[in-house]
């Protein structure tokens, strides 16, 4: 097993295009070439968790928060990021950042929450835009199925709750084969007419090369002609932060209550109490303030996140309830969807979870 299969996996879970530009996800540290000896999932690296790698035979840590956000600039040790890196180049120990491309995905950071709580009817809050892409392509008519259903297999059609979406024209194309060619259809020097398809059909920037790839393996001209086109609609699937509804409403103080007790929180800061039921949830693992605006517009009862500063409780304007459970304590949970993605696809190979409680921030009861 190479470092490289590994990240191959993870980046089908959620790729690394999908980040926010303020991110650092992807291999941090190591090479990709390097044997695995086992994996490692943690939420955070510290010297403690490397420490732990190292002892247990894994040279391979994937973690969700990246150990080097911003620039290093010296590498002395003065701090627990330098030290960290330090220990982990020291031991070879690869490390792999999987931070908001996982916070994107429905299935995600925020995914694991709501299968926490019990939502259902799940969106994401905030879809993101500019990341479909529109394939339009020319195909004789008697092969126009084989190459539509290779596009669908490589991840193409697929718009909110409806696969192997396409839009189809007939019409003629003419070409002309120079004495290179090896055309599949009509012959050298003639200028040759044929009935083809002309296919269109939305993707994900990031599954370009997969859907571009399997265009030209079904294909059967030696030259395949198509266009890709950048669209500015939102892409449903991909997003910040998660909206659902729990299966039947409950009381403020007993949804609180449950959630108290799913997250083994000791606390939880929250706004105003409206003295209603709660039905619509929304939700953002770790910093999700810049969300509270869209929580209300989706009319949702309580908006559950982390890190919101005492000014920003007021911005619920007594439309919701803001729950803020901690930023550990919201994301803890991604180690349970690293290690049983890792283990189902590698049932065979030590995938592990950190034992190492890396929460910085401790509460005084």
């Amino acid at each position: 097993m190479k470092v490289t299969n590994i990240i191959q996996l993870l980046e089908q879970l959620a790729s690394s295009s999908l980040q926010e530009s303020y991110d650092n996800c992807g291999l941090l540290t190591g090479n990709e070439q390097w044997d695995c000896s086992g994996i490692l999932c943690t939420l955070d690296v510290t010297e403690e968790v490397v420490a732990e790698a190292v002892a247990k035979g894994c040279n391979l840590i994937v973690a969700h928060h990246p150990v080097i956000f911003g620039g290093l600039k010296k590498i002395t040790g003065r701090n627990y990021v330098e030290r960290t890196v330090i220990a982990a180049i020291k031991n070879d120990v690869a490390i792999y950042a999987i931070h908001t491309n996982l916070d994107n995905v429905i299935a995600g950071v925020n995914g694991k929450i709501a299968d926490k709580i019990g939502l259902i009817n799940r969106s994401v809050l905030q879809p993101k835009g500019q990341l479909l892409r529109k394939l339009s392509t020319f195909i004789p008519a008697n092969h126009a199925e084989k190459v539509k259903q290779a596009l669908f297999d490589a991840g193409a059609g697929n718009i909110g709750n409806y696969s192997e979406c396409s839009f189809s024209v007939a019409g003629e194309g003419t070409f002309k084969a120079l004495d290179k060619a090896n055309p599949f259809v009509g012959k050298k020097g003639n200028r040759h007419t044929e009935p083809e398809i002309k296919v269109e059909v939305i993707f994900p920037a990031y599954l370009q090369h997969n859907v571009i790839k399997a265009l030209k393996e079904s294909h059967p001209y030696e030259e395949v002609a198509y266009d890709i086109v950048a669209l500015e609609n939102t892409y449903s699937a991909i997003g910040s932060g998660l909206i659902g509804e729990l299966e039947a409403p409950m009381e403020e103080l007993e949804f609180l209550k449950m959630i108290k007790e799913k997250f083994q929180l000791t606390v939880i800061r929250h706004s105003a109490l409206l003295g209603k039921p709660i039905k619509r949830v929304a939700l953002c693992g770790g910093a999700g303030s810049f969300l509270t605006k869209k929580a209300i517009a989706a009319k949702a009862d309580i908006f559950i996140s982390a890190d919101y500063k005492y000014h920003e409780f007021f911005d619920a304007e007594n439309k919701l309830i803001i729950a803020d459970i901690g930023h550990w304590e919201s994301e803890q949970y991604t180690i349970d969807i690293l290690t049983e993605v890792l283990q189902s696809n590698f049932p065979t190979f030590a995938v592990l979870k950190t034992t190492v409680s890396t929460n910085p921030v401790f509460y005084f009861c």
